[in-house]
């Protein structure tokens, strides 16, 4: 993909820049949805943009563009950048900044000509000050996941993750009295790694997040885990691994998400379907989860109980206290991935 992008197929080549720009917040994201995994750098690199970043927060000067607003890709207009004085905060078309003092370790990397960009980490405890949790631990799942949240369509696939569960947790205890820093592990608590789209967080999030949260309470799952098949198996099989969407190995049980787009490819269903019958063969219980049973609120709290039964485990939440957070939570989640409830 393009690393850099500006306001049309005539915009000049950028520039000697006197200074590195700090990408940070809803830019960097957007960069880290465009550009995926490939430009995430190592240790070192991330050391050496990190000390740069440090140098430029000392700068006296309001970070700016160059002729054509050429910016890394997927950065769209403002770009949301971080600077070391509140006398340097800028608030223009093209650029608006938010003070920032103190800079974690290996927290940027070098998007090259002259910006420096959060990594996925630091993009996490940043959106900490301006998410809801359910909004941030909705993040945490697409950090972690191979899915890209878009506004319109269907969510496109990555070949890996951004980062994982751990590599955040890691991050964030290292970053002691930042701004963010409690609510984000908190988030934490209840992210899961390995989420291939956005109905696979909302369903695990749903039925696994605490009841004061609006979730189930259920027993946190494996997400997208490969279930082996045993060579004496193999004859009855045309695979040797089935992959689940939702899986509880040690209750053999998995929930397989429907989308609409297996019903519109006829192989992808022929294929679900002989994986499920592989599962079955193994001894596994597996429950079909349809668009429809997660958009309605009743058919979903039967669903919760079918599994919960399965699981041995008894709910206890309490009217209408669980109703009411249970209900919140899925319209939150339901807008954030642009979908309506039924």
């Amino acid at each position: 993909c393009r690393r850099f992008s500006g306001d049309g197929p005539d915009t000049p080549r950028f520039g000697t820049r006197p200074m590195d720009i700090l990408i940070g917040y809803e830019s960097a994201l957007d960069y880290w949805r465009t550009v995926g995994p490939n430009y995430l750098r190592g240790y070192d690199a991330r050391q050496a943009a990190t000390r740069r970043a440090r140098r430029a927060l000392t700068s006296s000067e309001r970070p700016t563009l160059s002729e054509g607003n050429r910016r890394p890709a997927g950065c769209t207009l403002p770009l949301r950048t971080l600077v070391g004085s509140v006398d340097v905060r800028t608030r223009t078309p093209a650029v608006l900044s938010s003070f920032c003092s103190v800079l974690p370790e290996r927290s940027f990397v070098d998007a090259g000509e002259g910006f420096l960009m959060s990594t996925p980490e630091f993009c996490f405890l940043q959106m900490a000050n301006r998410l809801s949790l359910a909004r941030l631990i909705m993040l945490g799942y697409e950090l972690c996941g191979t899915y890209v949240l878009v506004d319109k369509g269907p969510a496109p696939r990555r070949d890996a993750p951004l980062t994982t569960v751990a590599k955040l947790r890691t991050f964030i205890e290292g970053t002691s009295n930042a701004r963010g820093r409690k609510k984000a592990l908190r988030a934490l608590r209840y992210v899961l790694d390995r989420s291939a789209s956005p109905m696979e967080s909302a369903l695990a999030m749903l039925l696994c997040l605490p009841y004061g949260l609006g979730g189930y309470g259920l027993p946190e799952p494996r997400l997208n885990y490969h279930v082996d098949v045993p060579p004496s198996f193999r004859a009855m099989a045309d695979r040797k691994h089935c992959v689940c969407d939702l899986c509880w190995p040690e209750s053999k049980l998995a929930a397989e998400y429907d989308s609409e787009l297996h019903h519109v490819d006829p192989e992808r269903r022929e294929s679900d379907a002989r994986r499920r019958s592989t599962l079955i063969t193994l001894g596994f219980t597996v429950v079909t989860v349809s668009k429809g049973q997660v958009m309605d609120s009743g058919a979903f709290n039967r669903l919760a109980h079918q599994l919960a039964k399965r699981l041995g485990k008894r709910l206890r939440y309490v009217d209408p206290g669980f109703t009411r957070a249970h209900l919140e939570l899925r319209a939150e989640l339901f807008e954030a991935i642009g979908i309506r409830e039924r």
